[in-house]
């Protein structure tokens, strides 16, 4: 019994899915989600004339509910999941890839976090950020990763053609009777002899 053919591939998975390709990409994101988070965290801090530390971006314990400092915090994770999402399309690019890179972004967060406090969250309030900003960060990935998959492809010979035809007719190209006229110098549409109408005389209409 001859062996059994495997498979071939499908063009581009090795390559999509290659482990190297996919820690690259966690390691890139994860940069940035800290990266647009500190900025935010630092911009709103020096304007509400507040210190800045550390323990603003990466401890849990500044993230309290009962606190201003706590929900102005809160809207700037919320802020920076909207802005990771372009990362997202712009790295990933794939539906259904994104709910797993923006679990791991929030995963990997906990895990940053938990070792700079030396403690797991017990903030009721940060729990519930993440979860917000986890699924805010899904959904809007989601929604313009499949906006970018289903956005029709222009085809430039297709158009250039269109915008040709449009051209030739917005000059005059056809005719007042819609017959298009010769595009050569003796010719009609149809190769044959173009003929031109000659004005009669009086006497050949018999009058």
């Amino acid at each position: 019994m001859p062996p059994r053919r495997r498979r071939p591939p499908r063009p581009g998975a090795l390559t999509d899915l290659s482990p190297s390709r996919i820690l690259a990409q966690i390691l890139i994101l994860q940069v940035a989600f800290y990266i647009c988070a500190a900025v935010l965290i630092i911009f709103t801090a020096l304007v509400a004339g507040r210190t800045v530390n550390l323990d603003l971006v990466l401890s849990w314990r500044s993230l309290r509910g009962d606190i201003t400092v706590g929900w102005m915090l809160g809207l700037c994770w919320l802020l920076n999941s909207l802005i990771c999402v372009i990362f997202l399309l712009l790295l990933i690019a794939r539906s259904k890839l994104i709910p797993d890179f923006a679990i791991t972004i929030h995963f990997l967060h906990l895990i940053v976090t938990s070792f700079y406090t030396r403690a797991l969250p017990t903030n009721f309030f940060w729990w519930v950020l993440q979860i917000a900003s986890a699924a805010l960060m899904t959904s809007l990935g989601i929604w313009s990763c499949q906006w970018r998959e289903l956005k029709p492809i222009s085809f430039g010979g297709s158009s250039s053609t269109a915008r040709q035809a449009d051209s030739e007719e917005a000059n005059g190209s056809h005719d007042g009777l819609g017959y298009p006229r010769g595009r050569g110098r003796g010719k009609g549409a149809d190769g044959g002899g173009n003929y031109e109408m000659v004005g009669m005389s009086d006497s050949h209409r018999g009058i």
